[in-house]
């Protein structure tokens, strides 16, 4: 088969459709850009995308905080961390030396009267909430290398959270179920009404990349039961849109969410991503349940790459890609990021490796 453009492989494979050779993209920490470039191996004004050769983009350009471009508060700060109040009215604590996820100190929304009074109605579909700019360039150098493009941006359940925190998401979930199919609504609506604005300005892309971390190790948040009462009916409204405006959906889960591809499925899910093997996930277990579902992205276990164990990745890649690209239908990534630790050569190895096993 003739060699295929990022944008002509990704389409097809999403569809199950033949290709050339399987998909590649990855995420990276913004240390480990930083430590190649210091080392030289990727150029100071390099995009990763041209220098891998990955078959996509995304263009991650939502503002959904409740107060737009809040000036985060300081509250606190030492040498190594500091306490902000953001645009939410949470209270979070962050590492100032690296990347990390943040410390969910406390939160202004732990009920519904607070969300309906402090959040609710800031939750505004105005153009201040949308980086037009960062779109269109991306948009462009993506068309300009026959890229498959992104919109990326969080659904409902990574939306939710960030206003009351998990733990009286969750506890929503089971004693007030309706102020989370509000909130969840409320999230899935905004998200729309921008999409709409947004493209009808600068055109539709042709993926929508949902982040939606619903699990942790060996088990989802939620059960199923409660994912199609509360999440589901928000994930379909959006993912319907996504479809009838011809654009096929990606939905990335950090953790365990296998309990929960059922009802995934159902909502419209074209392709999972990041299958999280130090979560429980297995690639090989979904590819042989769902593998005529689901398009599979990712499930490669990062701590082969942290570890630098050239052998470790062989074989891991050896094991899975004769199978997973089997029928089409699989993109190689990690099963999250590359971390500072990883070397250049080590991530050069696995895309060479991964995609000499994955040609047709």
């Amino acid at each position: 088969m003739n060699q295929m453009t990022g944008k002509e492989r990704i389409t097809r494979i999403i569809q199950h459709k033949p290709v050339d050779r399987i998909g590649l993209y990855e995420h990276f920490w913004g240390d480990t850009l930083k430590r190649w470039q210091e080392q030289g191996h990727v150029k100071p004004d390099e995009n990763l995308a041209d220098h891998f050769g990955f078959d996509m983009e995304n263009a991650w350009v939502f503002k959904m905080a409740g107060i737009v471009d809040f000036k985060n508060e300081i509250i606190e700060e030492t040498d190594e961390t500091i306490l902000e109040r953001d645009g939410n009215g949470a209270l979070l604590r962050r590492h100032k030396l690296h990347n990390a996820t943040p410390e969910h100190v406390d939160f202004m929304v732990k009920e519904r009267a607070a969300w309906e009074e402090k959040i609710k109605p800031l939750l505004k579909p105005t153009r201040d909430r949308i980086n037009f700019e960062a779109y269109r360039e991306t948009k462009k150098h993506a068309e300009a290398k026959n890229r498959y493009f992104n919109w990326a941006g969080v659904n409902v359940f990574e939306l939710m959270h960030p206003v009351c925190g998990h733990e009286h998401m969750l506890y929503g979930m089971a004693m007030d179920p309706d102020w989370i199919k509000d909130m969840a609504d409320t999230y899935a609506q905004l998200t729309i009404d921008l999409m709409e604005m947004l493209f009808s300005e600068e055109g539709r892309p042709d993926g929508i990349w949902f982040y939606e971390d619903m699990g942790f190790k060996g088990r989802p948040f939620f059960s199923l039961d409660m994912y199609r009462e509360l999440i589901g009916p928000a994930h379909k409204k959006t993912i319907d849109y996504a479809h009838a405006g011809g654009m096929q959906v990606i939905m990335h889960s950090c953790g365990y969410v296998e309990p929960l591809l059922p009802g995934i499925v159902e909502s419209g899910v074209d392709c999972l991503q990041v299958i999280e093997v130090k979560a429980g996930m297995d690639l090989l277990r979904i590819k042989k349940n769902y593998g005529d579902k689901l398009a599979l992205f990712g499930g490669m276990d990062a701590r082969n790459l942290v570890a630098n164990d050239l052998k470790a990745i062989k074989a891991e890649l050896e094991e899975k890609i004769p199978t997973v690209k089997a029928g089409s239908g699989y993109i190689l990534h990690s099963d999250h990021s590359i971390p500072e630790n990883c070397n250049y050569e080590t991530y050069r190895f696995f895309v060479d490796e991964g995609l000499k096993l994955g040609k047709y």
